[in-house]
């Protein structure tokens, strides 16, 4: 690869360094707009809307069948409150505290209550509507939008599969905001309406991957768009965290935008690295709903977005369909059934080994061993469950304990050593393009790999893997559910950004990760998509079945960011499983002794339990 002086790229070898470029995109977005709470109705999607006014109804409804059965079955009052609200910001209407009182069939005094608990849990905002601020509007809060979003898909889904019948073509392939059956292709970008002002032109510092790389060879196309300069500087991952906390010491930042790998989130929020988007943009410009849930997640500390979803690149388990059909074995659902076809695809005499993984020591073990503990439903938190999985969203109030020395975690850590028989020799080195390589030659049968790395081989006409792929999520093990951890990066602003370049920056970053412009990075090889939008483009299905895999798999909640939950502590948990872990696979410890070393070394990280 070609470097320019605008672009600084680190010596081959490190880890997330590539010599694929692709692209990226631009979608406008118009002038500033700060207010929080604005109504958005008009901007969703008119099935987008359609959808989630009929869940609404529906939840009226039943309500009211539920009050006529019986006086006990009554709706709360935050329910109806809530409703009211929603249904309110959907049809351009505005609400007060009268209309929510009476929607709230409840007493005035009890109803006035909880309508203030709401507003002190940042789901209601209040709007003065003169300058006196005594009459005001009230609306739904972001935070409500987005969990009301959520809650509104889990009911259509909910009901399709327990009501609808037989699966249709689109209930089968519904998400919130569309359906493929009606997706249109994402048209070009167009060009901002006035360039962006900002000296010495665009500053950006991004992970050396494929994806972010295609930035260079659309440089000028998006200088255009934007109207500026763009400077891009590419690093490593372990070199990009580096110098994201050189650049937060500085007075100044360097940097008008960041890409952020998510674990990194809770850690950079907390240390004000980055910037909270909600003091500098109206969130609903983003358009929310749009994104995989867990990639959106992911992008919050204490109930605040720190980036926007750049990528959402999930783990996923990539093996080959033509092997599996010539021993007549299936796509492995569990631990077992992979150690089984494992077994029976290695064959070294022949040069063929069952399995590649990451094993190298410290990183890239580290967070093979977090994800395999959530495979056996052990997160490595002591988090709650839910309907998902695990519950992440209080973990700003840093009263949680790390769970490593326990029954599921020692069943994880046998499975990682059995899996060993099955590895190429030089397992115990191999990280994150290591194990894409020999799988892409035809070496390996499977492989843990992230969507991110899929172009090796998707790209590839040598490849034998080329059109012979199949994606599936981490098999389970006894405890645990299938699922993809997710991985990627969003990009966000820096906390010490200047504030006459904010503006700007903020444009530019809705350029950056607009619906466009992710496009734009598919057609020219990339394989992460965090947006639905993209993920139907017709364009963009046509390139690669791993769009509609990751799409289904999200449908089906099997995308989950709580394996690695971004913590100010998982850099350094991650570095100790990795050590502890590369000790127990080289025979050094038991597994016992591994799981018990990590544990005493990670809560060595948190402070006395309080």
């Amino acid at each position: 690869m070609t470097t320019r002086k605008s672009l600084k790229m680190d010596k081959p070898g490190g880890r997330g360094q590539s010599r694929h470029h692709h692209r990226i995109g631009k979608a406008a977005a118009k002038g500033m707009n700060s207010m929080k709470g604005e109504n958005f109705g008009h901007l969703m999607p008119p099935k987008a809307k359609a959808d989630m006014l009929s869940v609404l109804s529906f939840l009226e409804d039943l309500g009211d069948e539920l009050e006529n059965t019986s006086e006990l079955f009554r709706s709360t009052p935050n329910l109806r409150i809530t409703m009211h609200l929603i249904r309110g910001h959907l049809e351009g209407r505005l609400a007060t505290m009268t209309s929510l009182i009476g929607a709230s069939r409840a007493p005035y005094a009890t109803a006035n209550r909880r309508i203030k608990d709401m507003q002190e849990a940042g789901l209601i905002d209040q709007r003065p509507r003169t300058e006196t601020g005594k009459s005001f509007s009230l609306h739904p809060s972001v935070q409500l939008l987005d969990q009301w979003t959520q809650l509104a898909s889990r009911v259509h889904r909910l009901a399709t599969s327990q009501f609808g019948g037989a699966t249709t073509v689109e209930n089968s392939d519904y998400y919130f905001g569309d359906s493929y059956l009606s997706a249109k292709s994402i048209p070009p970008m167009e060009v901002l309406a006035e360039p962006l002002k900002l000296a010495g032109g665009l500053r950006v510092l991004v992970h050396g991957d494929p994806t972010f790389m295609v930035m260079d060879n659309l440089k000028r196309q998006f200088e255009q768009t934007i109207g500026t300069q763009i400077h891009q500087r590419a690093f490593s991952i372990d070199r990009l965290r580096e110098e994201t906390m050189r650049n937060a010491s500085r007075k100044s930042s360097n940097y008008d935008i960041i890409a952020v790998d998510l674990p990194w989130v809770g850690g950079f929020a907390e240390q004000r690295v980055l910037m909270p988007l909600d003091e500098v943009m109206d969130i609903a410009r983003i358009d929310p709903s749009d994104f995989h849930t867990a990639g959106w997640q992911a992008a919050h500390w204490g109930g605040r977005a720190y980036g926007i979803p750049a990528q959402t690149t999930p783990e996923l388990l990539f093996y080959r369909k033509d092997l599996f059909a010539r021993k007549g074995l299936e796509p492995p659902a569990t631990v077992q059934d992979l150690l089984d076809a494992a077994k029976a695809l290695h064959d070294p005499q022949r040069g063929l080994h069952g399995i590649a993984w990451n094993a190298a020591r410290g990183t890239a073990l580290g967070h093979t061993v977090l994800m395999t503990l959530a495979d056996f439903g052990q997160p490595i938190l002591d988090l709650p469950p839910n309907a998902g999985g695990f519950d992440t969203q209080h973990l700003a109030n840093r009263e949680y304990r790390f769970t490593i020395d326990t029954p599921a975690a020692l069943q994880a850590a046998e499975f990682l050593k059995e899996l060993l028989n099955y590895s190429p020799p030089d397992i115990l080195s191999m990280s994150w393009y290591e194990r894409i390589r020999p799988y892409a030659a035809g070496r390996i049968a499977m492989a843990y790999g992230y969507t991110l790395l899929a172009p090796y081989f998707e790209l590839d006409d040598a490849s034998p893997a080329k059109g012979q792929t199949g994606y599936l999520p981490h098999p389970a093990g006894p405890n645990g559910a299938p699922i993809a951890p997710v991985g990627g990066y969003v990009m966000g602003i820096p906390a010490n950004l200047p504030k006459e370049r904010v503006a700007a920056a903020v444009e530019a970053l809705l350029v950056f990760t607009s619906p466009a412009a992710q496009k734009l990075y598919v057609e020219n090889g990339s394989r992460t998509n965090p947006r639905y939008s993209v993920g139907s483009d017709p364009d963009v299905r046509r390139l690669s079945p791993i769009f509609e895999a990751v799409d289904g798999m999200s449908w089906r909640d099997e995308l989950q960011f709580w394996p690695r939950p971004p913590i100010p502590e998982i850099n350094e948990v991650i570095q100790i499983c990795g050590e502890e872990f590369h000790d127990m696979l080289r025979g050094i410890i038991s597994p016992q002794d591994a799981l018990r070393r990590a544990q005493e070394r990670a809560d060595a990280t948190l402070g006395p339990p309080t």
